[in-house]
């Protein structure tokens, strides 16, 4: 089995890696356009626990819940660079506006969303959290956003991205 998975099997998984006393991190997305402050959450999400699961919204949802014009990249490839992450252990592809019916399937140790959601907002938080579960609200980085990204190339604006961080390169 690969990173990529259907959501049975995601379930199955979870479960089996639940009871064998592993601690299963949740959380979803659209990841139209990955950039750092995608890659920055996700490995903050994976350090809450020993498995990360990535739901990433399917085409049809980006479109209910972003506009007709999104996403840019469809759901398959969005996928497959999600999976290609160190920290993500399983990605899969969910069809409805959120995933808390999924997420009532799974009940992971620790939901994850980004800081921009209002707790009372997370979807799947009561279900979690009625578990015996917990949720988690991580703070993004400052200057990312795929809206605001598309924004800016639409308008032609240059410089997509912050200016690039200082990288140490002393051994």
């Amino acid at each position: 089995m690969g990173k990529i998975v259907s959501q049975d099997e995601l379930v199955k998984v979870a479960g089996r890696e639940k009871s064998s006393g592993r601690r299963v991190v949740f959380t979803n997305g659209c990841f139209d356009l990955l950039h750092p402050g995608h890659v920055r959450c996700l490995a903050e999400a994976r350090a809450l626990g020993d498995v990360l699961v990535v739901a990433i919204n399917s085409d049809a949802s980006v479109r209910g819940n972003k506009g007709s014009e999104r996403p840019l990249v469809p759901q398959q490839d969005r996928a497959e660079v999600v999976a290609a992450l160190s920290s993500v252990d399983y990605v899969t592809i969910f069809d409805e506006p959120t995933p808390r019916e999924l997420i009532s399937q799974v009940l992971p140790n620790v939901l994850v969303k980004g800081a921009d959601w209002a707790r009372e907002q997370v979807a799947g938080r009561q279900e979690v959290e009625a578990a015996g579960g917990r949720v988690v609200s991580i703070p993004l980085a400052p200057g990312y956003s795929t809206t605001n990204l598309v924004e800016k190339i639409r308008r032609g604006n240059g410089a997509v991205a912050p200016a690039p961080r200082e990288f140490d390169n002393k051994s």
